[in-house]
């Protein structure tokens, strides 16, 4: 039986480099927004990493084994499907895709008792549909990247 998408993507060998990417994948979509929502995201990061450095690539690690479990059957209807490319796959199923992906930053922001945290996430959640509708063909690519 083929690995999950946890499994590989959590893979020892695997997870640092996937986190660096990670990393450079957030920095990549924050320098491409603008407008008021934009600047709302940026300043929110701005907050977190003022107030806690790290915290972001903390949050990564943390949610990167749910974001998996949650892309795992988008990962293996793409893979029947025969299609070439994650990232536009994800693109063409957003709207469910980014529901699934939100339901795990939603839960971890309902637990958290770090009110800065919470109050920067909230800021941003209004518009969070459209910044990850727009990271899809990016987060696709580097999922397929190390699980293709």
């Amino acid at each position: 039986m083929a690995a999950t998408l946890q499994e590989t993507l959590l893979a020892p060998d695997t997870q640092p480099q996937l986190l660096a990417d990670c990393y450079t994948l957030i920095e990549q979509e924050l320098s491409d927004k603008s407008g008021m929502s934009g600047a709302a995201v940026k300043l929110a990061y701005k907050t977190v990493n003022t107030f806690m450095p790290g915290h972001v690539q903390h949050m990564v690690e943390v949610l990167l084994p749910d974001m998996a479990g949650q892309l795992e059957p988008f990962w293996v209807d793409f893979r029947a499907s025969g299609s070439s490319g994650f990232g536009d796959y994800l693109a063409k199923r957003s709207d469910e895709v980014t529901q699934a992906l939100l339901s795990v930053s939603d839960a971890r922001a309902a637990g958290s008792g770090r009110p800065t945290v919470v109050k920067a996430y909230r800021s941003v959640r209004g518009n969070a549909v459209k910044h990850i509708e727009a990271a899809l063909p990016r987060v696709g690519d580097l999922v397929q990247k190390y699980a293709g």
